[in-house]
């Protein structure tokens, strides 16, 4: 393999993984030195995403398929939907020497970790769960017993937050992207 680090962000459902991630690979300074994996998932579309660039978004019927194949470096069902991070890529992409961006949960994480041990961990939270609620709400797009099961599952994943090598809370997402952007840039100058 090439000199290339897997770096994960990981955390509870609605605790801005995905927002600090797209601001991550925005930041000028990190965009040639960081690569995304294009995760692969059979949940519904939301406002705004593009198949192909924020998900490939297949039948349960293919996924289920490629995940027997062996195409997958880790999946997992969420909240009813698969998710699967496509294993050729990362490898393509660390044997290249380029730096791997993932932004996948918690159970994930620790499949990767277990794959790849030197692989960087950073979680994101919010100071509290009541944080996390009102963010869920404001999303908008879960039932009232769909974010019960979210927040069920975030109290499980937040004890797992010291396992990680990084913390990043994100309550003010400015600092949290700065602390993040730091984290990162520290992690990819030092050698694997």
């Amino acid at each position: 393999m090439g000199k290339g680090k897997i770096i994960i962000l990981s955390g509870p459902s609605g605790a801005g993984k995905t927002t600090l991630y797209k601001k991550l690979l925005a930041r000028r300074g990190l965009r040639r030195k960081l690569v995304k994996t294009t995760s692969v998932t059979t949940r519904p579309m939301r406002p705004g995403e593009r198949d192909g660039r924020d998900y490939f978004f297949v039948s349960r019927k293919i996924f289920v398929r490629r995940k027997a194949a062996g195409y997958f470096l880790e999946s997992e069902k969420v909240f009813g939907n698969y998710y699967g991070t496509p294993h050729k890529q990362v490898k393509d992409f660390l044997a290249s020497g380029k730096h791997v961006l993932l932004c996948i949960d918690v159970k994930g994480a620790r499949r990767v970790g277990r794959k790849f041990p030197k692989a960087v961990t950073i979680f994101i939270k919010t100071s509290s769960l009541a944080v996390l609620r009102e963010r869920l709400h404001k999303r908008g797009s879960e039932a009232r017993a769909a974010m019960d099961v979210r927040l069920e599952t975030a109290r499980r994943e937040l004890k797992e937050a010291k396992g990680y090598d990084h913390i990043v809370v994100n309550d003010n997402l400015k600092k949290a992207a700065r602390r993040l952007e730091r984290i990162v840039y520290s992690e990819i100058q030092t050698k694997p």
